[in-house]
């Protein structure tokens, strides 16, 4: 017999929206309550506003804590106040304290969008594309205080395409990660769930994405620049340089026609519709690219309004 819970849910971004409408929506629990980040600046211009898990909570009515220091007694008292069974965790972005893990009497769960104990950490999609897999997926797991650590409930699948972007996976697994957090808690209320310790000897780790990762060294290879480019797409985005200005690159691919060779950085082809750069092995085949402070534009574009030609070349530096 499948018992309710009273679950407390905790989430922040985009990816964390669709596990709580799974709650919300799918599944006989009930959501007591939700912490997500505080607000912060964000946009171009800045502005403080909700994060996409704030906003879906406080549509559907439920309470909402923003604590700045998850040891601060207050928050504790409250958060206790909401007399959750079960914790579930999707992206929310700090490590939890010890009172706030044991705080739910059945504990808390993970949504991670990484097939564990590869890709433990903050940017498991991202590093996964740079790195070249060709596959990965959603893991649920147990949270402990050790990071994505703890044993694994249940697993799936999803093939990273040869095209695909880190918002693209990224989306996917948000979905299937939500189909199969209801499942486990499902099992988690009528007792049926079953956990597998992680193997530690193949755990690797996923560092968070800083801006200066997607500065391109043209030295290595088209193929790792590729990847480069796909999985630091929505954000923070691979750069170069030409003739000092910064230039962001959003879609790319591998040359395979090129037989024109060059110095790494040069530029094989600058004309119509295509832009073919030399690396440290074959070419890169830019497709969409962004001047600073411009909008985005297909290489047909921005040829047309840049003087550039065969011969320049690109730096990692201005």
């Amino acid at each position: 017999m499948v018992t309710s819970l009273r679950i407390v849910f905790f989430g922040t971004p985009e990816f964390a929206v669709p596990s709580l409408d799974a709650l919300l929506a799918a599944s006989p629990h009930t959501v007591a309550g939700v912490v997500t980040q505080p607000d912060r600046p964000r946009g171009r211009g800045q502005r403080v506003s909700d994060a996409p898990v704030k906003a879906r909570a406080l549509a559907a009515g439920l309470p909402v804590l923003q604590p700045e220091r998850l040891k601060d007694p207050a928050f504790l008292d409250s958060l206790a106040a909401w007399h959750a069974d079960l914790g579930v965790v999707a992206a929310y972005g700090k490590i939890l304290t010890d009172a706030v893990l044991s705080t739910p009497r059945l504990g808390m769960v993970n949504v991670h969008a990484s097939l564990l104990p590869r890709y433990r950490g903050a940017a498991p999609v991202h590093r996964a594309i740079i790195d070249g897999e060709i596959t990965t997926g959603v893991t649920i797991m147990r949270v402990v205080k050790a990071l994505d650590a703890g044993p694994i409930l249940a697993k799936d699948y999803r093939a990273i395409g040869p095209d695909d972007t880190s918002d693209d996976v990224e989306r996917d697994l948000a979905r299937l990660g939500a189909r199969l957090l209801v499942t486990v808690v499902g099992q988690i209320a009528s007792g049926s769930a079953q956990e597998t310790a992680q193997d530690e000897t193949m755990a690797t780790y996923a560092h968070r994405l800083m801006k200066d990762d997607g500065r391109i060294d043209w030295s290595v290879p088209a193929a790792r620049l590729h990847n480069l480019v796909r999985g630091l797409h929505p954000w923070p985005h691979a750069f170069t340089y030409v003739r000092g200005q910064r230039l962001i690159l959003h879609r790319a691919g591998v040359a395979a026609d090129m037989t024109a060779r060059g110095e790494p950085g040069t530029i094989l082809v600058a004309d119509g519709n295509r832009l073919v750069v030399a690396t440290g092995d074959g070419a890169l085949e830019i497709t969409q690219l962004q001047a600073e402070g411009k909008r985005p534009m297909t290489a047909r574009e921005f040829l047309a309004g840049h003087a550039i030609a065969p011969g320049d070349r690109l730096t990692a530096a201005p």
